[in-house]
C-alpha cells in the first residue's frame, strides 16, 4: 500500500513562492507516475502537474506553465512553485500510480496524500 504524504504548504505574498514535498511510503517503479493536484474551497479537485517515474517526462496545467516545476528524486516528489498568485490558494494533494500513462486527471491515481494547504494572499 502506497501512502503518500505532503508537507511544504504554508501561507505567502503574491509574487512568493513555496515548495512542496511528497514522500511515498514504498517505490513507485519506473512504470510509474505521481503528481500534484489541488482543490479551492467549492471547486473540483483539478490536476497541476505529473511526472513519469521511468522518463521523466512532465506535463502541467495552463494555469501553473513557467511558474511551477515538478520534480522527483528516488521517491520523493517535489513541485517549486514560483510566482504564486491568490487564485493558487488550495489544499494540494500529491498522487501516485504503480503503472499508466499520466494523465492529469483524478480518475488516474490510486494513492492519494491527506494534503498540505497553501495559501496566497494579495
Amino acid at each position: 500500500q502506497v501512502q503518500p504524504v505532503e508537507s511544504g504548504g504554508g501561507s505567502v505574498q503574491a509574487g512568493g513562492s513555496l515548495r512542496l514535498s511528497c514522500a511515498a511510503s514504498t517505490y513507485i517503479g519506473e512504470s510509474g507516475c505521481m503528481a500534484w493536484f489541488r482543490q479551492a474551497p467549492g471547486e473540483e479537485r483539478e490536476g497541476v502537474a505529473t511526472i513519469h517515474r521511468g522518463l521523466g517526462r512532465t506535463v502541467y496545467a495552463d494555469s501553473v506553465k513557467g511558474r511551477f516545476t515538478i520534480s522527483q528524486d528516488n521517491n520523493m516528489l517535489y513541485l517549486q512553485m514560483n510566482s504564486l498568485k491568490p487564485e493558487d490558494t488550495a489544499m494540494y494533494y500529491c498522487a501516485a500510480r504503480r503503472i499508466g500513462v499520466c494523465y492529469l486527471r483524478e480518475i488516474a491515481y490510486d494513492y492519494w496524500g491527506q494534503g498540505t494547504q497553501v495559501t496566497v494572499s494579495s
